[in-house]
């Protein structure tokens, strides 16, 4: 749906970074997430897949109820309604983040101690 979006919403800043280049780059981000949890499905691909869906749920939420100033080359990306495209794309980010964590926590109930992945100190 980034994807699909992104030409119209480059228009806010046709030089600058603009919202239609942060949707491609989200849409990126969520490609090589999608792709990196199906090669390997390991907790730090499903730990990258929760991260990347929470932050673009939160980012179309936010941005539909707080009119956010531009910050830096970062654009004003508020849009006080939800279409169907908006809609669909909140709830597809939602049921990423979800399923992300939810295998997330699966993963870590089924693993044995000695297979689980290290953690960081």
């Amino acid at each position: 749906m980034h994807l699909r979006l992104a030409s119209g919403y480059q228009q806010s800043a046709p030089s600058g970074i603009g919202a239609g280049n942060i949707f491609r780059i989200e849409a990126a981000a969520a490609i090589i997430m999608a792709a990196w949890v199906i090669l390997r499905g390991s907790r730090r691909a499903f730990m990258g897949a929760f991260a990347v869906g929470l932050s673009a749920f939160v980012a179309v939420v936010l941005y539909r109820y707080v009119d956010i100033p531009a910050v830096g080359p970062l654009p004003a990306m508020y849009e006080p309604v939800w279409f169907f495209e908006k809609s669909l794309s909140a709830l597809a980010e939602a049921c990423a983040a979800a399923g992300a964590l939810v295998a997330l926590i699966v993963s870590a109930r089924l693993l044995p101690p000695a297979r689980r992945e290290p953690t960081l100190k």
